[in-house]
């Protein structure tokens, strides 16, 4: 059946099943906001739109005056960007996908396109094709490629324009956002579109819907494309393909839509800034706590870093990316693919979360039992019952417990100058 240009047709649409298989996701925010690298990527907004004495400040301290934004974009360099080097890092971080900027708010492309004339990676800065390039080598490893874009820009003309006229114009629809969509849509082909910057304007000014009729009816994607819910601003939690409803959502019971939740390592911004601390970091164990919970209640978890102007990854970001790989390296087979259990989480505590395939449930506990038994309440035994723990060969011994559920004698672990992993994963066979 051919789409309507209309939410109840498109919201009609099935979910393509890669995405839901694929649970973990990486984010990279990239652009001139990463020239001064500080605050956040919504930079200029603050320094211009608003007018932030601290932003004000930093500029006049570390830039010649009359410095304008326009002026960082030279130094957006991308010298060291070595595309092949991400795909291999987030393949061995366990991503299925990574979703790039290909637009932020501010406007600039990361790619030449045609009607943002000098204010892309093409005509300046980089003089390459950010985006073309990482979405080649993601491909060569196999890893899915999602594109980021934002709707509005802060401070174009053509949008101030229609804004001014309470969005009744749409020139800056017509001559700049759409154009780039089915531009980045033909020329790259990307499995996913993750839209932004939607929360101004009604769906009537941002030609949503027309757009998303020919992706999912005309398009060369037609069949595999996936997107989120950012389209429009009602739209959020209630229109689109998979829903994000908020940064770094967390719904607490099992949502009857297919969501993702995006976090970024970074707890302070998307973009990356050259004053981090180790303190404003997430660390190993927070990450697979946020990925664990994500994939109970049936979300994907997007985990953001933000590489330098350069196209540096740094090492710390890149150190919890390599954890997060090992980490599923043994447990993955309780996330991916896998698909909620009718009971989410133990209920007397938030440290035991459950995931299934078909008959076999998963408990992943994150917290080590003192006395090395695992009581386990909600699943039901049987004579049958088998129980495993992945990364460890042979079975466990388990008993019923005395109130319900069963007790399972965990493998004793030396004790260990190293600090334990964060979350472990029994394997339960012949249980309800």
């Amino acid at each position: 059946p051919r789409y309507r240009p209309d939410w109840a047709s498109l919201d009609a649409r099935p979910l393509p099943a890669w995405f839901d298989q694929a649970k973990v996701g990486g984010f990279v925010h990239w652009g001139v906001f990463s020239v001064p690298a500080w605050g956040s990527e919504w930079f200029w907004w603050h320094w211009q739109g608003e007018r932030r004495p601290d932003y004000q400040r930093f500029v006049q301290r570390r830039y010649p005056p009359d410095t304008t934004y326009a002026d960082f974009a030279p130094r957006f360099t991308a010298h060291d960007f070595q595309p092949r080097e991400w795909a291999q890092l987030f393949q061995r971080a366990g991503a299925r996908y990574v979703v790039l900027t290909t637009k932020h708010h501010e406007g600039f492309t990361n790619w030449g396109s045609p009607v943002s004339w000098n204010w892309n990676s093409l005509d300046t800065g980089p003089h390459r094709d950010l985006v073309g390039e990482l979405g080649q080598a993601l491909r060569e490893s196999k890893i899915r490629y999602g594109l980021y874009h934002s709707l509005l820009e802060w401070f174009n003309p053509l949008y101030l324009a229609d804004k001014e006229s309470g969005f009744k114009t749409q020139n800056f629809v017509l001559k700049k956002t759409m154009p780039e969509l089915y531009d980045l849509v033909l020329k790259y082909k990307p499995d996913l579109i993750w839209s932004d910057g939607d929360w101004e304007a009604p769906e009537s000014y941002w030609n949503s819907t027309s757009f998303l009729a020919w992706l999912y009816n005309d398009s060369p994607i037609k069949d595999t494309v996936v997107v989120n819910d950012r389209w429009c601003n009602n739209c959020s939690c209630h229109h689109g393909g998979y829903y994000n409803c908020a940064d770094k959502y967390k719904p607490g019971t099992l949502p009857t839509h297919k969501w993702e939740m995006c976090s970024s390592i970074d707890k302070l911004s998307w973009g990356y800034r050259s004053n981090m601390n180790i303190a404003e970091l997430m660390d190993e164990a927070s990450i697979i706590e946020e990925l664990v919970q994500t994939v109970s209640f049936g979300g994907n978890y997007l985990l953001n870093v933000g590489p330098t102007k350069e196209g540096v990854i740094v090492p710390i970001f890149q150190e919890r990316l390599l954890a997060l790989g090992t980490w599923l390296d043994t447990n993955g087979e309780a996330i991916y693919e896998s698909k909620p259990w009718r009971v989410q989480m133990e209920n007397t505590t938030d440290t035991v979360w459950y995931t299934s395939k078909g008959p076999v449930v998963y408990a992943i506990f994150l917290i080590w039992p003192r006395d090395n038994v695992l009581e386990l309440s909600s699943p039901i035994p049987s004579p049958a019952t088998q129980v495993t723990m992945l990364g460890f060969a042979g079975t466990l011994k388990w008993q019923k417990s005395p109130g319900k559920g069963l007790l399972i004698t965990l493998p004793y672990m030396l004790p260990s100058p190293l600090p334990p992993q964060p979350g472990w994963t029994v394997k339960l066979e012949g249980v309800k």
